[in-house]
């Protein structure tokens, strides 16, 4: 039997990670079921205060990172840039952080958006917010997944 199937659950915030905005997810290992938490928006700084309170608030022990790649399995010009935003989170929280393959996410949060406006489950107009918080989830979900 697997030891991690009795470990403690924990808390994961995931990180999708923009050139305008961040879409962040937060979901536990328990449950399995990450939830759309709310998408950070800047311009030119990164929007450090609100991360650092979002960490305070929901007291994590695990970080996810959506990280970009071209299909044919190359680094997007974006690549490094996130992975410098992995780093500093990892430094300014003192908390592991694991990079997942994002491709295709923002594709899957569409989708899911559509269909929640078919049904009426969503009656308001989807804006890049609402996608860039779904493709965390979409992120946070692969991570989930990948723990057996």
């Amino acid at each position: 039997m697997n030891g991690a199937v009795n470990a403690a659950p924990i808390i994961v915030l995931a990180f999708d990670f923009g050139t305008r905005r961040i879409g962040i997810a937060s979901g536990n290992t328990l449950t399995r079921m990450p939830q759309p938490l709310c998408t950070l928006e800047y311009k030119q700084q990164l929007p450090w205060k609100e991360i650092d309170q979002l960490l305070r608030d929901y007291l994590p022990k695990q970080l996810v990172v959506g990280l970009p790649y071209n299909t044919d399995d190359t680094p997007t010009t974006l690549t490094p840039v996130v992975k410098a935003f992995a780093d500093e989170l990892a430094t300014r929280s003192n908390l592991p952080v694991a990079l997942i393959d994002e491709r295709h996410s923002s594709q899957e949060a569409e989708r899911e958006l559509a269909y929640l406006r078919s049904t009426g489950l969503k009656t308001r107009r989807v804006t890049h917010a609402d996608v860039d918080k779904l493709a965390a989830k979409v992120v946070l979900q692969r991570w989930l997944d990948a723990q057996c």
